[in-house]
């Protein structure tokens, strides 16, 4: 145990606070307070590759109190560049879908309407897709008629089919009518049922095809006049039988139109 007198001589050869402070307020990280010496110590040592020259003592990031900081900016730099990237790739590849798309407006032909059935039209505000099963009986300017088939493989019911298959149909006919060539489009849709007589769609994100037989479920027959009123889009609708319009109507719920043109009372 320390004597009395010696604490004394200690304390009495010991620095004040302040004295503490300036002194190592001159040291810098090569324990030097001489700053010729210092600075030849951090040139040597540049030299050997033994030593960083940073001082844990500078005011710029004393102890790295610039951490937190710099962590920050690279989280939210990452952040940036990322979005940046996302929007970048969806105009890109809103550019190249719409310069891979024929427009049929102009060209009606099998290899233009097959294009248009692979990559989809413009419809509203964006792009209407497609089934990737398709096939073009005809595509002729000069008949000015035009007749595809679609088998629906994402359709779960009759109602989803009807509806999908029907916003289709309505933006592919529209964008091969506008062509003042064509004046009929029909519009098949097949479906996949299975042995109950019910719809059989992909599984597995799309990647497990149904096996169940391929029936002919509806078609859609667009046609276009002209007058000097203007012009007059039709549709007619057939293939719908009993079974399928009573499965309608019972997923239905509103008593509106759709039911009288599906057959209701």
């Amino acid at each position: 145990m320390a004597r009395k007198g010696d604490i004394a001589r200690v304390q009495k050869g010991a620095l004040t606070a302040d004295e503490a402070e300036a002194l190592f307020a001159t040291v810098d990280h090569t324990g030097h307070s001489d700053e010729e010496r210092a600075r030849r110590q951090r040139a040597h040592r540049r030299e050997k590759g033994v030593s960083l020259d940073i001082d844990p003592l500078s005011e710029e990031d004393p102890s790295g109190s610039n951490v937190g900081k710099v962590i920050t900016r690279t989280a939210v730099s990452f952040v940036v560049v990322f979005l940046v990237a996302v929007v970048v790739g969806q105009i890109g590849f809103g550019l190249i879908r719409r310069s891979n798309t024929a427009d049929l407006t102009q060209s009606v032909t099998v290899r233009t309407v097959a294009s248009a059935l692979r990559g989809g039209v413009e419809w509203g505000n964006g792009f209407t897709q497609f089934p990737e099963d398709f096939s073009v009986q005809e595509a002729d300017e000069n008949t000015g008629r035009v007749e595809v088939t679609v088998t629906d493989t994402s359709s779960e019911n009759a109602l989803e089919c009807f509806a999908g298959s029907g916003v289709q149909s309505q933006a592919f006919a529209v964008n091969c009518l506008l062509n003042p060539n064509i004046n009929t489009v029909v519009y098949h849709v097949n479906v996949h049922m299975d042995d109950q007589g019910n719809i059989e769609r992909s599984t597995l994100f799309g990647f497990l095809k149904p096996t169940g037989d391929v029936t002919s479920y509806i078609t859609y027959v667009w046609t276009k006049t002209q007058s000097a009123d203007g012009v007059q889009f039709s549709l007619h609708i057939t293939g719908l039988d009993d079974s399928i319009q009573q499965e309608l109507r019972d997923k239905i719920t509103t008593s509106f139109t759709p039911v009288q043109i599906l057959g209701g009372n």
